[in-house]
């Protein structure tokens, strides 16, 4: 009795000496793969350095910085601190996510023609907001020249850009094809200032930037953020450098601030953006900011039948889907990219994403970084567990 007793006494200590188990982590080999695949762009001179975050929620977390911040005029090392220029990625985490939120509070119907909100825009009267916010608009590409006949500055740019675009004939008929499009987006950043009541950089401050506790992002930072802290992009004819000042030439005549190109962020800051995605709209410390069918408007397919597959602002499925890498499913992932070297990709089944950000057009023009993002997407799939069928 007494040996089963004793026995009994050591397979109770035993199991309540037994460790918990380990939280569950990101597997370290395709992390060290991201690793290599970032380094090889930056040896390879396609980028001077950049940043990347890669998660999966309930999991774990993996983000670093790589490379310089800047090469001229003297080497700055990067660290995750440094805010980038996120070129397109404008359209869809501030653009595409306002639309959603004036829907809400029922400011903005996404099926109601343009010139419902833009009236002076006669000739575009017809297409409708779902067309702007999927590319199917018909819509050129962008203003001739980049906008260079937009009269510099916040007031006479916007005003300028909006009529310039309104007068542009259309390339298609809308619902006809799809045709990614700047101007798409310059009109839908008229219509979320004119439907909110104030300047688009504010309404997104307070909108969007601060209940999400993007403290890191907005418009025009050299108003917020020392000019140190911004990684610069492109030498410009006259031999300045672009810091802090918008990179896309449209967004620049418009005066920085502008439905397609303007964003100034960090991975921090986008890494708690795409949590709220995936968390059906709920930010990090439990506030809702987009309803259920907001989420289901911004990241499931909305083009028109026939037509490669758009989200309301996010890519699906289209000739842009490179970030997708080979393991994030076609038809239900989501992403986009940004001139200056961004690309973010989400994948609502595993609850993961990545981003990244760089300079790529410092210090003398854009270079080749699509191959990378294709590879990131793969790996950041491999480390949520995601695998070829």
């Amino acid at each position: 009795m007494k040996l089963k007793l004793s026995l009994l006494a050591a397979l109770l200590l035993a199991a309540c000496s037994t460790s918990p188990p380990l939280p569950r982590q990101l597997p370290p080999a395709p992390l060290a793969e991201a690793d290599r695949a970032v380094q090889s762009m930056i040896d390879a001179h396609q980028m001077p350095g950049g940043a990347l975050w890669i998660e999966q929620l309930g999991v774990g977390n993996y983000h670093r910085a790589y490379g310089q911040r800047a090469i001229e005029p003297q080497p700055e090392p990067l660290d995750e601190q440094t805010i980038f220029d996120a070129a397109s990625l404008t359209k869809v985490v501030v653009t595409s996510t306002l639309v959603q939120v004036l829907r809400q509070q029922g400011k903005l119907d996404v099926e109601a023609p343009l010139g419902r909100y833009l009236p002076e825009c006669t000739a575009l009267a017809g297409i409708t907001v779902r067309q702007l916010l999927t590319h199917s608009s018909g819509l050129q590409p962008d203003l001739p020249g980049n906008g260079d006949q937009i009269k510099n500055g916040p007031w006479h740019g916007i005003a300028d850009a909006l009529r310039l675009a309104c007068a542009l004939p259309p390339e298609a008929a809308p619902a006809a094809q799809f045709k990614y499009s700047d101007l798409n987006f310059v009109l839908l950043g008229v219509i979320v200032a004119r439907q909110s009541g104030e300047p688009l950089e504010d309404f997104a401050q307070h909108a969007l930037f601060e209940p999400l506790g993007m403290k890191d992002s907005g418009y025009l930072p050299l108003r917020r953020f020392p000019a140190a802290r911004i990684a610069p992009t492109e030498k410009q004819p006259d031999g300045t450098m672009l810091r802090g000042v918008v990179h896309d030439p449209t967004a620049r005549t418009m005066g920085g601030v502008a439905g397609h190109a303007g964003l100034f962020t960090t991975t921090a800051d986008l890494a708690r953006f795409a949590r709220m995605l995936l968390n059906d709209g709920v930010a990090d410390d439990g506030r809702r900011l987009l309803s259920h069918e907001s989420v289901a408007l911004l990241t499931t397919p909305q083009s028109p039948a026939g037509l490669p597959v758009r989200a309301m602002g996010w890519d699906i499925d289209t000739p842009f889907s490179r970030p997708r890498g080979e393991l994030y499913p076609k038809g239900k992932s989501f992403g986009h990219t940004g001139f200056t070297g961004c690309a973010f990709w989400l994948d609502p089944g595993s609850k993961s994403f990545y981003v990244l950000l760089a300079n790529r057009v410092h210090p003398r023009g854009p270079t080749n970084t699509l191959p990378l993002y294709g590879q990131l997407g793969t790996i950041a799939a491999k480390a949520a567990g995601l695998s070829a069928p």
